[in-house]
């Protein structure tokens, strides 16, 4: 596998972006390092161009006749190879390389099979999913249960992906053989609502890791006492005893007491899950949730999840200096689990380039990523612009990338928030 071709640009018109990014496109395929006949297009655009998004698609795939099939969605802000688009009109694209029989689109008019390959007719119908991109519009009703259901028709339960951000529509772009499959049907590419992405066979390398921007501000408890949304009790405590211990507040002070919990969030963990890694940080089984109200009555807690009696929970702040560490961590594992015991004389080379100045090479084993962060992320949290696509940069090396920002991001069957999720195409 070579390196997958990726071009980003901002333009006011969407035509002139095209344009540079196709550009950018074209004459990497003519490189010797880099696919020059990809069949999947992951596709991203910032909701500035959200009413062009079908000419936007159609665009594409009659640029690009030999890109087959095309996913993607809209956000608030995207993201390439060292830069993030936040708040202006934009364009992210990665072509893949993959083998025909080892990845399909998705959609509600083209639905995944379940894991046993007994589902709905259609093109995917006898196509059996070991991993998945995801992408979904956040207003969909039981999006939790959902992202479950889609999950279970994998074989390794594993997705990745994140909720569309657009101000105008969670919009998703979605088509296989340029409508030509079967199943497909008259369908534009362009939906709303539900969920849609690309389902992976065994043979596409992946790997991906969690990145929390939170850090925990208290040591974990169980719950003991739910209700609902509502924690009642955590050991022998009361929750809201103890969260104004915790933060050293009291409602007889009011405006302090709410801007401290205001400040502040919860990391659930269910029972029996691993939340905490061994440096006290926050694992990838926590979920960070918003505290939404209390309870002074029945001296509890209501957050944004429903909770259950036998979970963990903690509290915990996003802070930009954990979120830094944290994401050059999960470079470091990802490196480190691709990097062969012993190297070539080019292996070594490439690895040790592995620096914001580095070009991509193939010996770094990475033909393309996926990077899916959270809207409370991206420079406003990381000190400046571009500073986290550049901690990925300088952590990898300079490899193609594509993503966007999202309303809230997926990783195995779990809906999170504040976090990033980095998804790599590995090579042999």
């Amino acid at each position: 596998m070579k390196l997958f071709p990726s071009g980003h640009a901002t333009h006011p018109q969407w035509r002139m972006a095209a344009g540079l990014v196709l550009a950018q496109l074209r004459a990497q395929m003519a490189l010797p390092d880099h696919e020059s006949a990809p069949t999947l297009g992951l596709l991203y655009i910032t909701d500035h161009y959200a009413a062009e998004a079908q000419d936007i698609l159609e665009h594409f795939g009659a640029e690009l006749p030999e890109v087959t099939d095309w996913a993607g969605t809209v956000g608030l802000g995207i993201v390439a190879n060292n830069v993030e688009y936040v708040d202006e009109p934009a364009i992210s694209v990665l072509l893949c390389a993959l083998p025909a029989d080892q990845y399909r689109v998705f959609s509600g008019v083209a639905p995944l099979a379940v894991a046993d390959g007994d589902g709905a007719n259609g093109p995917n119908q006898h196509f059996r999913a070991h991993t998945a991109l995801v992408h979904a519009d956040g207003e969909t009703p039981e999006l939790p249960e959902l992202i479950a259901e889609v999950a279970g028709r994998t074989d390794t339960g594993y997705l990745f992906g994140g909720l569309s951000s657009g101000r105008r529509g969670a919009l998703q772009f979605a088509i296989g053989g340029n409508g030509t499959i079967r199943g497909q049907g008259a369908a534009s590419g362009v939906f709303r609502g539900g969920l849609s992405g690309v389902a992976f066979g065994p043979q596409v390398r992946l790997v991906s890791r969690v990145t929390q921007g939170c850090q925990p501000i208290s040591p974990e408890r169980e719950i003991t006492e739910a209700d609902g949304n509502l924690v009642l009790r955590v050991g022998q405590q009361p929750a809201l005893d103890w969260l104004l211990d915790t933060l050293k507040v009291s409602l007889e002070e009011p405006q302090e007491a709410i801007d401290a919990v205001r400040a502040t969030l919860v990391g659930l963990v269910a029972a029996g899950a691993d939340g905490r890694r061994r440096t006290g940080d926050l694992g990838a089984d926590v979920l960070v949730r918003h505290i939404i109200g209390l309870d002074p009555n029945r001296r509890g807690i209501a957050i944004a999840d429903q909770v259950e009696v036998g979970m963990r929970m903690s509290l915990c702040r996003r802070n930009a200096t954990a979120a830094r560490a944290d994401l050059m961590r999960i470079c470091a594992e990802i490196r480190e689990e691709l990097e062969p015991e012993e190297q070539t004389l080019a292996v070594a080379q490439a690895v040790a380039a592995g620096e914001a100045e580095a070009a991509p090479h193939p010996a770094r084993r990475i033909a393309g990523a996926i990077y899916v962060s959270c809207v409370g992320r991206g420079g406003a949290h990381f000190g400046a612009p571009h500073a986290e696509l550049q901690i990925l940069r300088h952590a990898l090396g300079d490899v193609p990338l594509a993503g966007f920002f999202a309303g809230g991001e997926i990783a195995r069957h779990h809906l999170y928030g504040y976090t990033g999720v980095l998804t790599v195409f590995t090579t042999d």
